[in-house]
């Protein structure tokens, strides 16, 4: 009987034991989840203290509940169409750029209309660009039925009223934009030109790297007042180089050209929160002699290590012949997101898709690597009150 009462003593000690060693247990796990693990996992630097660093949370709750497929899609800055937009609202494209044919025709009820309606079709509200630079470049304010004269360029309101005319210019503009639906403009262009010869001067502010990187700094300042997105470009700095639309833009200065000169604008925007970046075409031969800028792993680094820069990177238009002529493989979307950049412009939507979820597939593409400009463009859209929560 003794013995009897020893074994029953025993045996409820070691079941104390293990009661108290698993509810230890389960309790260093119910603290561990209250870490939120899903936020240790962006280690990124250029994520977790950049521009949108009080979005990435939610973005990245977003991000890990997307199929691959809608990952994909997301970044791509898409060629508008309306008659595509239907049947691409299927495949989750990131969002449309238009240009002028797409609102010839249409009054500023009728686009909005229409615009509107394009979001309400897709999954994941939509970025929509213009290029709505003024001046030379002009896709809404041409047409009579949104202004009564188009916007000129920033360089003539500047000549013609100084920064406080700009200013109010800047300010129409984007209220403009705004009340049709869209959402960044992709503008101001930040690169230098003092030389009229040059294919990118007219589209500049015309003045030395110090102006420049004024006029640059007060461009975004009026946007982000306004509440719309802004883009500089061309990355790294067109300089006298050749159109890429039609060709390959090989650019030999030296590096300190870039450092002294062509990267203070961008500088400026960058400091003063600018949210998007485009890169151009033009092959940067003191820092990558193989590609052009918008699939060199070395210029997205410049961008993002020496400049500094958090927010979104997107690739000039991937259709032009800077690239087609220069990228034999049918590889170029693959480049352009191994390289760095976040969102892709282009026509080809549908083939450049597949192209990388073919190459997601192949291991050519880690989707580390898409999550990280996934996270980016959500946390964007959430900055800039595309997406809610």
């Amino acid at each position: 009987m003794h013995k009897k009462r020893k074994r029953n003593k025993l045996l409820w000690i070691v079941l104390l034991i293990i009661v108290l060693f698993g509810g230890f247990y389960i309790y260093k796990n119910m603290n561990k989840e209250d870490v939120t693990p899903k936020e240790k996992t962006i280690k990124d630097k250029t994520i977790t203290k950049g521009i949108f660093k009080k979005y990435y949370k939610d973005a990245k709750e977003l991000v890990d509940n997307m199929i691959i497929d809608e990952k994909v899609g997301q970044l791509f800055l898409v060629r508008y169409n309306v008659n595509d937009v239907e049947y691409l609202s299927n495949f989750y494209p990131g969002g449309y750029i238009l240009f002028a044919k797409d609102f010839q025709n249409h009054t500023k009820e009728s686009i909005k209309k229409e615009l509107d309606n394009d979001q309400k079709l897709n999954k994941y509200k939509l970025i929509l660009g213009v290029d709505e630079e003024g001046g030379f470049v002009t896709r809404v304010s041409r047409f009579p039925a949104f202004r009564n004269e188009k916007f000129a360029s920033p360089r003539t309101y500047y000549e013609q009223g100084g920064y406080e005319l700009l200013e109010e210019m800047e300010n129409e503009k984007a209220n403009l934009l705004k009340s049709l639906g869209i959402n960044l403009n992709l503008a101001p262009v930040a690169d230098i030109s003092t030389d009229e010869n040059d294919f990118i001067n007219n589209r500049t502010f015309g003045r030395d790297a110090k102006e420049t990187s004024e006029y640059i700094k007060n461009m975004v300042k009026y946007a982000n007042n306004n509440k719309i997105n802004s883009c500089l470009k061309h990355f790294p700095g067109y300089g006298n180089n050749e159109d890429t639309h039609t060709g390959i833009a090989i650019d030999n200065r030296s590096y300190e050209t870039f450092t002294n000169n062509d990267y203070l604008p961008f500088i400026a925007g960058i400091k003063e929160n600018v949210p998007s970046i485009l890169v151009s075409h033009n092959i940067m031969m003191s820092v990558d002699n193989t590609y052009p800028a918008s699939l060199s792993e070395k210029v997205i680094k410049e961008l993002r290590e020496t400049l500094g820069f958090t927010g979104v990177i997107i690739t000039d238009d991937l259709d032009m012949d800077a690239v087609k002529s220069y990228v034999e493989d049918g590889k170029a979307a693959t480049l352009a997101i191994n390289a760095g950049n976040d969102m892709i412009i282009t026509g080809d939507f549908m083939g450049m898709k597949n192209e990388v979820l073919n190459s997601y597939k192949e291991g050519l593409i880690k989707e580390e690597t898409i999550n990280k400009a996934v996270t980016r463009i959500i946390a964007w859209k959430y900055y800039s009150g595309i997406l809610t929560k």
